[in-house]
């Protein structure tokens, strides 16, 4: 069954307009309670009460208000709304191109599959192939959602995939932090702690075999509670002690070579699989 799309927009650059379809990268699962009525556990339901009169406001009785300063707002009706959004159009303007490391993680703020709409699958094809092999990514802007987003769209697998990006004045400056003391670490400190970082480095990300075991454990307990079993309460865990870092690293190591020493071992080779093949005796030549 193939995807379906969120949106269609046209990148452009240039005099090139590529159609494209818009469509979600990722989703977050989470488990959602309901706020229920203690006494006949009836759902309940949210109204909008007016501050003023203290009464419950119908959506037909209400109108979109911006606040300008505490208490004062200023008024906009349906068309002029519908007038602030003509500006938007789904067009994904490319600025300039630029090196695939020349941003970072941190910017990234929504990530969207781009994939070609009718009649762009060449122009979409040779985008994402002269990106890969320059190594670039495009730089751009599209407006969306009652703002004009910062975008980055780079070449994925077959195809390309966009990113909605912070702007430089939406991201904390980190200086802002304040990242604790200096210190003088020795020479054993730092080899344990490299050590540490060896013992568990593995030669390629494997996200499949990470889980949300959270949300794993609440869904297992409300299955139980549905089926009419009592909840059983863990308690509660206890916090982590601080302890001299020297003595963690060293029972953080230890830790690490005992779990590492019960991997199962990759199974041998059956006896003769690396045995030689006999090689044949040349023949002599006939006299």
């Amino acid at each position: 069954m193939s995807a379906r799309a969120l949106s269609s927009g046209t990148i452009s650059f240039g005099l090139v307009s590529i159609p494209v379809k818009l469509f979600t990268a990722a989703s977050s699962e989470q488990v959602r309670f309901n706020m229920l009525h203690k006494g006949c556990g009836s759902r309940l339901k949210q109204q909008m009460i007016c501050a003023t009169h203290g009464t419950v406001v119908s959506k037909e009785e209400t109108v979109r208000g911006y606040e300008y300063q505490k208490g004062e707002y200023v008024v906009i009706d349906d068309e002029e709304y519908k007038a602030l959004e003509a500006g938007r159009d789904s067009h994904i303007s490319i600025t300039e191109f630029v090196p695939l490391d020349a941003f970072d993680m941190i910017q990234v703020e929504k990530s969207y599959y781009l994939g070609p709409d009718k009649g762009g699958d060449k122009a979409y094809r040779l985008l994402a192939e002269a990106m890969r092999e320059s190594n670039r990514v495009a730089v751009g802007s599209w407006a969306a959602r009652g703002k004009e987003q910062l975008v980055v769209i780079r070449p994925y697998k077959d195809g390309l995939i966009f990113h909605q990006m912070y702007f430089a004045d939406e991201v904390r400056a980190f200086d802002e932090i304040d990242t604790g003391a200096t210190y003088q670490f020795s020479d054993v400190e730092r080899k344990l702690a490299h050590q540490l970082i060896d013992q568990l480095t593995e030669k390629k990300f494997d996200w499949t075999k990470y889980e949300d075991t959270y949300r794993k454990r609440v869904v297992e307990a409300l299955e139980r509670k549905i089926s009419g079993k009592q909840l059983e309460l863990a308690p509660e865990a206890p916090r982590a002690q601080i302890i001299d870092l020297f003595e963690a690293l060293k029972q953080s190591l230890k830790t690490a070579e005992i779990e590492e020493a019960g991997r199962p071992l990759p199974p041998k080779k059956a006896a003769g699989d690396d045995v030689a093949a006999p090689r044949r005796r040349a023949r002599k030549s006939g006299a």
